[in-house]
């Protein structure tokens, strides 16, 4: 599609941030539902950011809405016009049916109570119901985001609507219920569903596990010993994969960076709790399509001192360190091949020879498919310069901000499970394990089913 141009022939400001964030949304068309909820002047935050992914975005909007938001708003947010009034270009249909041109989403925020009990009872009175008719019927995927009332959200009609929609194949995003109000979702999380929604490439409906932060090792009640990690690469690692479609578990030790509200996080303190942790879910590892453990994990480990030891008791202090458990020989025990395991590993030092001749070495004693490793200078920063080490192949670096870094991480090793899942079966070409057994095609992986975004029946 040519670029949108205003009447003086410039080009329309929505098009200078397309896919200034990233290019996940590119190619694909993503209808906005307006609805009329004072939640509607947030909507341009929304077009915006999608767009910033590289999204087309254009808009309908009931007359309610209109009167909430000017239609020339909406207009700048997306560098379209919006439908407010169906014709004789038959709108809903040119939108939503089929053939070119088709929304890869009909994304209805804000959702209000009456909209959705508009499009649970097949009531075509606005655009926007008018859109989610044909999108139900033609299984163009629908993504509700409500906005109203704490006590409307409660509503049995509204929830048994809801339950009715979802019954259906429609999602739901609720964002925070504060203030009494079930109030929109933020751009950001919307962006996210979207992502995860229409994720494609070798990462869509794979199981990813990410352990990061940093272990904490108790002395007594109330001191440990660990190790300097803010875990940014671990969140980085989790939110990029959740945006390409995969099925996330963020397995989170000490943390200082927030972890966005989309990614489900598993806590743990220790080595020790980590390993209990693993064993907990190894049904979810044995699963898993890869395993990134960015994490920094406490070589040495100690017996804690019950209560609080006294310091006034103690003017030194002398402690008895063990070596503490190795993690990886038990993951890759529970995510054996064809899940990749990747390793990584921090030297303080930057002499690329000993980083590569560490990391290799690394990659013997544990069965690691990659092995990631950097210097010191990671540590808390939000940048990245990281050496890649795949089985068998040639290293090479990648360097950049940590969110956009881990994107290239993820995607390089996309690649591989995509040359695999190309490989024909019984071709005998298939990736060898270890173990000299080869592996099962990733395509029939248990457990591989897709998890749609975060619904609620209300807030």
């Amino acid at each position: 599609m040519r670029p949108t141009r205003t009447a003086t022939g410039a080009m329309h400001p929505s098009r200078a941030i397309r896919g200034r964030t990233s290019r996940l949304l590119e190619g694909r068309r993503i209808l906005l539902g307006l609805s009329g909820s004072i939640a509607a002047i947030e909507v341009p935050k929304i077009a915006r950011e999608l767009l910033r992914h590289g999204a087309e975005v254009r808009a309908v909007m009931s007359p309610e809405a209109a009167r909430i938001i000017t239609p020339e708003a909406v207009e700048f947010a997306t560098g379209h016009p919006p439908v407010v009034q169906l014709s004789g270009n038959v709108e809903h249909v040119t939108l939503l049916g089929p053939g070119e041109g088709q929304a890869d989403l009909y994304l209805i925020v804000p959702a209000t109570a009456n909209t959705i009990a508009k499009i649970a009872h097949g009531i075509d009175d606005t655009p926007v119901t008018s859109c989610a008719s044909v999108a139900l019927g033609g299984h163009v995927p629908i993504l509700l985001v409500p906005a109203m009332h704490g006590f409307m959200a409660e509503n049995p009609a509204v929830r048994e609507g809801l339950a009715k929609l979802q019954g259906w194949g429609v999602d739901v995003l609720f964002g925070a219920a504060t203030e009494g109000e079930a109030k929109l979702a933020s751009p950001e999380e919307v962006a996210a569903a979207v992502l995860h929604r229409l994720g494609r490439g070798a990462w869509a409906r794979r199981r990813v596990v990410v352990v990061g932060g940093a272990a904490r090792e108790a002395i007594d009640a109330v001191r440990t010993i660990t190790n300097e990690s803010s875990g940014a690469s671990a969140v980085a690692l989790a939110n990029q994969a959740y945006c390409r479609g995969a099925e996330v578990e963020l397995w989170a030790g000490s943390v200082s960076v927030p972890v966005p509200p989309w990614i489900p996080v598993h806590r743990w303190r220790s080595v020790r709790d980590l390993l209990r942790l693993a064993r907990e879910r190894r049904s979810e590892l044995a699963s898993a399509a890869a395993v990134f453990v960015p994490a920094a994990l406490a070589d040495y480990t100690l017996e804690p001192s019950p209560g609080k030891i006294a310091s006034r008791q103690h003017p030194t202090l002398s402690l008895t360190l063990a070596p503490a458990p190795r993690v990886l020989p038990v993951l890759r025990e529970h995510a054996p091949p064809p899940a990749r395991l990747v390793a990584f590993k921090l030297l303080a030092t930057d002499d690329a020879a000993v980083l590569e001749r560490e990391g290799r070495r690394l990659e013997e004693e544990t069965g690691a498919d990659w092995v990631v490793v950097n210097d010191t200078s990671a540590i808390g920063g939000g940048s990245w310069e990281i050496l890649v080490l795949p089985h068998g192949e040639a290293r090479r670096w990648l360097r950049g901000p940590k969110e956009e870094v881990a994107g290239k991480l993820l995607d390089d090793l996309g690649k591989e499970l995509a040359n695999e899942l190309r490989t024909p079966t019984g071709s005998g070409a298939g990736r060898r394990s270890r173990k000299g057994v080869r592996s099962r095609s990733p395509g029939n992986r248990p457990g591989s089913r897709r998890r749609r975004p975060r619904r609620a029946a209300a807030a």
